[in-house]
């Protein structure tokens, strides 16, 4: 269940999100080859209509070759001390605006048909379940190394509205963020222990007992997906014990 209030619970920052990012120089990603045919994919349930994954959305070979060229980027690391309201955060990252990264991301593999084709459970209709039409994906494009030791601590993320760049049109299009969307390029096949991605969902009344936590294990090429906003539920990436976790992160937009 999604939580009623978050007052007083720490999110990520705002501002973090929605600025523009100090790189410009656009990196030259490698090629988003070999992929898995689309009929091989699939989108599985963690938790209904809150946290769904693809198992294998990159293969090993990509995830190895992408680990490899993100290591070259100059990344940051985050500031140990937070502003006020935000989740301690310990982690090395890289950000760049690159619409044409997020559109290859998007409609050059078989995420668009997945996402746009995709069945929800229950009585949710797929455009309860994303928040709207879905346009694809935010070019704010993220990386995050996590080293030993480092970590997420609890924490929300928010919304954010966007200007979505149109291929079809001069004029932007007014755009929201829905849903997180995490790609793991590392897991304990790598060398990774811990860093796993914790959700704590609510108890549906105070009266009863919290439902167990979700626990996102790390797979190599897995795709994640979870609600944000209003609808995000409390969570938290783990420290990692051994080796390191490396994570794409960008957010699925749709028309405001």
């Amino acid at each position: 269940m999604a939580p009623k209030s978050k007052s007083g619970k720490k999110t990520t920052s705002t501002a973090t999100n929605t600025q523009a990012p100090k790189e410009s120089i656009r990196p030259d990603w490698p090629a988003l080859k070999p992929l898995l045919p689309a009929a091989d994919l699939s989108v599985e349930t963690l938790l209904e209509n809150q946290i769904l994954t693809i198992p294998r959305f990159w293969t090993s070979t990509l995830c190895k070759n992408y680990v490899s060229f993100l290591s070259t980027l100059p990344l940051t690391t985050t500031p140990g001390k937070p502003k006020k309201g935000e989740a301690v955060r310990v982690n090395d990252r890289f950000q760049i605006n690159d619409p044409v990264f997020a559109e290859q991301l998007w409609s050059g593999t078989a995420l668009k048909g997945l996402v746009t084709n995709y069945t929800a459970d229950g009585d949710h209709e797929v455009h309860e379940l994303w928040g709207g039409d879905v346009i694809g994906l935010n070019p704010n494009i993220r990386i995050y190394r996590y080293s030993k030791g480092q970590f997420f601590d609890q924490h929300y993320d928010e919304s954010n509205n966007i200007s979505f760049p149109s291929a079809d049109s001069a004029a932007p299009i007014p755009a929201k963020t829905t849903w997180t969307l995490l790609l793991y390029l590392t897991s304990p096949a790598t060398g990774c222990k811990g860093g796993e991605t914790v959700f704590y969902p609510e108890p549906a009344s105070k009266r009863e007992a919290a439902p167990a936590p979700v626990v996102a294990n790390l797979a190599v090429g897995m795709l994640l997906l979870h609600r944000h906003g209003n609808d995000c539920l409390l969570h938290e990436g783990r420290e990692v014990t051994e080796g390191e976790k490396w994570v794409i992160r960008s957010d699925l937009c749709v028309k405001r």
